[in-house]
């Protein structure tokens, strides 16, 4: 099978390289940076391709030799990408997180006949499945909670926070408004609202906070109660805040001595220098979902624990692990047939599949990324 990366970076570069480790694989790796490819040694079995992947027509040429297309491109490009390639008739695994609403290309998908996975990552991604999955093993789901973050191992004054992606992505967090469900109804809360302190063996006492990560889930799950929040350590959501609601995320141009400028620009470069994971730093993801409902009239809750941290072996970051390789394996799991369904797929709808689900499981565990199950 010929696979093609699209995008040569932080999780780009470890699909790729985890692909190519089995023969029955060709895998090729495009990006516009000739650094980013460069940093795929020679020696090893990727093809690198310095393409311009910005402009749909494009994508659709450079994807026609391909089976199968990995879609890493930045969010802003995700959407475009990503129709592009289901114009191109091609299968399609995706972990861009685009903010554009997905089912607007489920009839594309159906009628060029092709597999389209989106939201392949930790969050969303398996945070989806594993809600799917313990819904259907429960009479009654009542309640679903999604607690998930990206965290530097050492904590550093004064944000005590690293960026394994784009900072302008992670301030998104703190501005877009986040969507629970409650009642059955979806409801708007603020981001950064409702903060609450939780504690997670390994690791300590972590601060969660509302966040728009439901994503798919709150339109295709029927649970009249669902939410996600994201884990930082204690004090970040205060200083978050703040910085918001000082305008130092605004996207409205002030003018200062003469000059246009955008306060989000600014704050996302001074910022960027702080949050970048540098040379000798490491990270860690941590990420609880819990489904609570009913089991032959019982109430029971079915919860799935990840702790994963940096690979000092491999030199892989977390967030790159748990993302990149939820793709990589749903990948395999298309290839193997496990998972036949035509058309645009959201995580969950992998959720309701046994096999799917154990195989996905399985193959996480082999590359040392475990969720533990609890049932009480």
């Amino acid at each position: 099978m010929k696979i093609i990366v699209l995008g040569a970076g932080l999780v780009g570069r470890p699909m790729a390289l985890d692909l190519a480790n089995e023969k029955k694989f060709e895998v090729t790796i495009a990006d516009f940076s000739a650094a980013a490819l460069a940093k795929l040694e020679p020696k090893t079995a990727v093809t690198t391709l310095k393409q311009d992947l910005s402009t749909p027509e494009r994508v659709e040429s450079i994807v026609q030799d391909f089976d199968l297309v990995i879609n890493a491109v930045p969010g802003f490009m995700g959407f475009q990408t990503f129709k592009a390639v289901i114009e191109a008739g091609k299968n399609i695994v995706d972990i861009a997180f685009f903010p554009e609403d997905p089912f607007q290309l489920a009839e594309l998908a159906a009628e060029k006949n092709v597999i389209a996975v989106m939201d392949c990552g930790v969050a969303p991604g398996m945070s989806n499945i594993l809600v799917a999955h313990a819904a259907g093993m429960l009479d009654k789901a009542e309640e679903a909670v999604i607690y998930v973050g990206g965290l530097p191992q050492v904590r550093q004054w004064p944000y005590e926070y690293k960026a394994v992606f784009s900072p302008i992505d992670v301030i998104e967090e703190y501005t877009r408004p986040a969507r629970l469900v409650e009642n059955g109804k979806i409801v708007i809360r603020p981001a950064l609202t409702e903060p609450e302190l939780l504690d997670f063996p390994g690791i300590g006492t972590l601060e969660a906070f509302n966040s728009d990560g439901l994503r798919t889930l709150a339109e295709t799950m029927k649970i009249p109660a669902m939410k996600e929040k994201t884990l930082r350590y204690p004090g970040h959501v205060e200083r978050m805040r703040m910085l918001r609601e000082s305008g130092f995320f605004s996207q409205k141009a002030i003018d200062i001595n003469g000059t246009k400028i955008k306060p989000l620009d600014l704050t996302a470069q001074l910022l960027f220098s702080m949050w970048e994971m540098k040379k000798g730093e490491h990270d860690l993801t941590i990420m609880q979902v819990s489904v609570r409902g009913l089991k032959n009239g019982h109430p029971q809750t079915i919860t799935y624990d990840l702790f994963d941290k940096f690979d000092p072996l491999a030199n892989i970051h977390s967030m790159a692990r748990t993302t990149g390789y939820t793709a990589t394996v749903i990948t395999r799991m298309i290839a193997a047939g496990v998972y036949k369904r035509k058309g645009l797929s959201v995580p969950e709808y992998i959720g309701e599949s046994q096999a799917a689900v154990e195989y996905i499981l399985a193959g996480l565990a082999e590359r040392g990324v475990i969720y533990k199950k609890s049932v009480c």
